[in-house]
């Protein structure tokens, strides 16, 4: 676009829980606005927005896509997101980089899960918003109905600035309340004068000196209206809610209307969120990255916003996180998939670049000899965890990299070895988030995985002393072996780890030895004798013993060390350990029964409940064999409105009842 300013570019998030259509609507946007000349469809797998494999095979989005549209000489960047919990991190790259939402609700099913969701995380970010109620040419769709029920659960700031001409089958077009220079059916005129006073009194609420002249019974024209309008959507104070559908291409220009006159431009919305500075193409750079994908042709894609200055084609800028030079090429748009070249980008809008070097999602982009740093994105903790392991011994090495490849384009993704189990895990934000990674590494590197349930890591350690005495003696003709050991085993408090210590007195055992001895019960601490897991927490004192002046030796007297510590073990009341999780599960109030209730099947300790704003946050302790799957168990408890944050926090001893299955697990696993 021509003649592009700061003021006449919008940049806006798709948002809705999951089937709401926001990727119909993104169609119909893209029609209504001639960047396509047919719509796709979800059932044919040939939307704009969802274009990867993953989506096309599930029939929803699993990433962002951005929808850059021009429309009455305007650029509007929509970002289509995922509706589904479990890529909710996209959603959080998304809304850091634009200046509000367009919030879609099904008319027939109403306000959703991910509704609320949505509404949260744009309440956090402090951004404007528009409801779009979608579907209206569906069965049980009731434009008011939703309305009312918006004005219940987010409260009256929801109001409907148009209304539905007709409903389900008959629903027709979109009546603008704003306009009183407009055709509509007779038979709706009441209807309509009645909303309208409603949407005109909701106005004069957020505007004080429209507020008076309302009270005053003074006219307030069409002008003033639109212009307060403005001023309360922009500050929160009023959210508009018009019908449509996006199927049938109605209420489209409209909801386009509705952006472009009442949504922030990037120079208004600076005033409402963490950038200090004003957007001005001519100022110093600054952009921020906020997603990164790679693509088989054309390598890594850096998206990203600029918020003051100009980025240009062919240009060389630094990196201010990484502290390096990037060297830049040819700027693209992108539209779904589809790309095209441009010159440059300038402040407020969004772009993308391939092949930089060094950078990744979060990362600030400015000029060296003006360095500064944007506050980065704060992506959610990834818990849902599976142990990874390629299918074929000869993708190890492969696996690795392409795991940090996998992590780099979404980083809502952990990937880290375990070091007390040896194993790799991949952690995702749920159980669909992990299977679809999966699939993008098979598709994109051509490695086959294996998902497996983490191992727990499981510890062993004592809860008696116990003395014990081993000889080790051969003899084969020649220099034999000889070492004579007594230990003596003691419990230490947790998390002591291992000690050892001598008390040998008259030279009963060389102290040349005692390293030796050392050296055999370090390498038997890997594996206790309850199950085969290594032994914490224990102090052995070599005591006394006996030596050979010919047969000993250091390896003599390593073989008697490490029998002798293993059969001290078993005399010492052996137990298991198990991680313990301390936990803090958050749920709405009327889940907080069920969910403490399904804990205390957990073996869990309730240690508190905080109430807040209609949710109840349990603070608990929980072994962590017990939360291998909770993202998936709490998400079918709550209906998908539960989240939980854990980490480790200590170890305890296992009940009995329960240590000889987990010993005879160990024992089929290590056979």
């Amino acid at each position: 676009m021509q003649n592009l300013t700061v003021d006449l570019l919008r940049n806006i998030a798709l948002l809705s829980h999951g089937g709401a259509g926001k990727s119909c609507l993104a169609e119909a946007l893209l029609l209504s606005t001639g960047a396509i000349t047919r719509m796709g469809r979800i059932e044919d797998g040939n939307t704009t927005s969802d274009y990867e494999p993953e989506e096309v095979k599930r029939g929803s989005s699993t990433q962002m896509s951005l929808i850059p549209c021009l429309w009455n000489n305007h650029k509007i960047n929509f970002i289509d997101t995922p509706g589904y919990a479990d890529f909710i991190g996209e959603v959080v790259a998304a809304l850091r980089v634009a200046d509000g939402g367009v919030v879609v609700v099904a008319a027939p099913s109403g306000i959703e899960v991910g509704t609320e969701q949505m509404w949260d995380m744009l309440d956090k970010q402090l951004a404007p918003r528009i409801v779009f109620v979608n579907k209206m040419d569906r069965e049980n769709a009731d434009f008011m109905r939703t309305v009312d029920a918006l004005q219940v659960r987010f409260g009256r700031a929801c109001i409907a600035t148009h209304l539905p001409i007709g409903t389900e089958a008959n629903f027709k077009g979109v009546i603008n309340l704003l306009s009183t220079d407009q055709d509509y059916p007779q038979e709706m005129a009441r209807e309509i004068e009645t909303a309208r006073e409603r949407l005109t009194e909701a106005v004069a609420e957020s505007d004080d000196n429209l507020a008076t002249k309302y009270l005053e019974g003074e006219t307030i024209t069409e002008e003033e209206l639109k212009e307060s309008l403005r001023r309360g959507v922009v500050s929160g104070q009023i959210v508009p809610v018009l019908p449509g559908s996006a199927t049938s291409s109605i209420g489209i220009q409209e909801l386009l209307e509705v952006v472009i006159d009442y949504m922030p431009s990037p120079d208004i919305a600076g005033n409402q969120q963490e950038e200090s500075f004003q957007p001005e193409p001519a100022d110093t750079l600054a952009a921020l990255v906020f997603k990164t994908s790679a693509d088989p042709y054309v390598g890594k894609i850096s998206y990203f916003r600029v918020y003051d200055g100009t980025l240009k084609s062919d240009s060389q800028i630094w990196n201010s996180d990484k502290d390096q030079a990037e060297r830049v090429g040819q700027l693209f748009i992108f539209r779904g998939k589809n790309q095209e070249q441009i010159p440059q980008v300038i402040a407020g809008d969004i772009g993308a670049v391939t092949k930089l070097s060094v950078t990744t999602s979060g990362d600030t982009l400015c000029q060296r000899e003006n360095p500064l740093t944007l506050p980065a994105i704060s992506f959610p903790a990834a818990h849902h965890n599976v142990a990874v392991y390629p299918k074929s011994k000869q993708d190890v090495d492969k696996m690795s990299a392409s795991l940090a490849r996998i992590a780099e384009e979404d980083p809502s993704l952990k990937v880290y070895r375990e070091t007390d189990t040896g194993e790799v895990l991949l952690a995702g934000l749920g159980d669909v988030h992990v299977e679809v990674t999966e699939e993008r590494i098979k598709r994109k590197f051509g490695i086959d995985l294996i998902l497996q349930t983490p191992k727990v890591a499981y510890k062993e350690t004592i809860t008696a002393p116990a003395k014990v005495e081993y000889k080790h003696k051969k003899q084969s003709g020649g220099h034999g072996q000889y070492g004579h050991v007594f230990l003596e085993l003691q419990p230490l408090p947790k998390s002591t780890g291992f000690e050892f210590g001598s008390k040998v007195v008259g030279g009963n055992v060389p102290r040349e030895y005692f390293p030796a001895v050392e050296k055999g019960i370090v390498k038997s601490l890997d594996e206790g004798t309850v199950a085969g897991y290594p032994v914490v927490d224990i102090k052995v004192l070599l005591y006394d013993g006996s030596f050979h002046p010919v047969d000993s030796s250091g390896m003599s007297f390593e073989i008697a060390g490490g029998f002798a510590f293993r059969k001290g073990l078993g005399l010492a009341q052996p137990v298991l350990l198990e991680p313990i999780m301390r936990a803090e599960v958050r749920v709405p109030d009327s889940f907080t029964g069920e969910v403490t209730g399904d804990l205390n099947t957990k073996r869990a300790r309730i240690l508190g409940m905080t109430p807040q704003d209609g949710y109840t946050t349990i603070d608990v302790e929980v072994p962590q064999a017990e939360m291998l799957r909770y993202s998936t168990d709490l998400r079918s408890l709550t209906q998908g409105k539960g989240s939980f944050f854990q980490e480790f926090d200590h170890y305890e001893a296992v009940p009995a009842h329960l240590t000889q299955k987990i010993a005879e697990d160990a024992k089929d696993t290590a056979s």
